[in-house]
């Protein structure tokens, strides 16, 4: 039996070992292996404690609660104050008076899915040119479908 020769004949007769094809992965396996070891050591320790930085002294006087007006607006789109029926001029110049006291009190609107959008914008903007910051839409989750 004849040796199978691995070696070709390449020009005049020179004998050149055949070019390898396949890419080496070793080293490249070497190299992800210690960039891992290192990631691994340098992540710090995570600890479950929370840093506070507490008060310290007397708590706050207890502010009294400011009072809550309610505006409400049924389906008809007509504005109700505190549960009475009030026009524009009229809701005006309550919203007026309310924003000249020292404590704002909170304002509660609440529209009805069936009102008018412009009517519900009215008072809204109304509040915001009288100065009003304490505002809140309540019964909003109806809107929702």
């Amino acid at each position: 039996m004849k040796k199978k020769n691995t070696y070709t004949r390449i020009g005049r007769g020179t004998r050149d070992p055949e070019v390898m094809m396949d890419i080496n992965t070793t080293p490249l396996i070497d190299v992800m292996l210690v960039l891992l070891v290192m990631l691994i050591i340098t992540i710090p320790i995570q600890l479950h404690a929370v840093n506070l930085e507490m008060p310290v002294g007397a708590p706050p006087n207890n502010l009294p609660k400011p009072e809550k007006v309610q505006i409400d607006i049924d389906e008809k789109s007509v504005v109700y104050w505190q549960g009475l029926p009030v026009s524009a001029q009229e809701l005006e110049a309550d919203l007026d008076l309310i924003s000249q006291q020292a404590v704002q009190p909170d304002v509660h609107v609440r529209p009805n899915k069936d009102c008018q959008y412009a009517v519900f914008a009215n008072v809204l903007s109304s509040t915001k040119r009288k100065g009003l910051t304490k505002i809140a839409v309540i019964g909003s989750e109806q809107f929702v479908q």
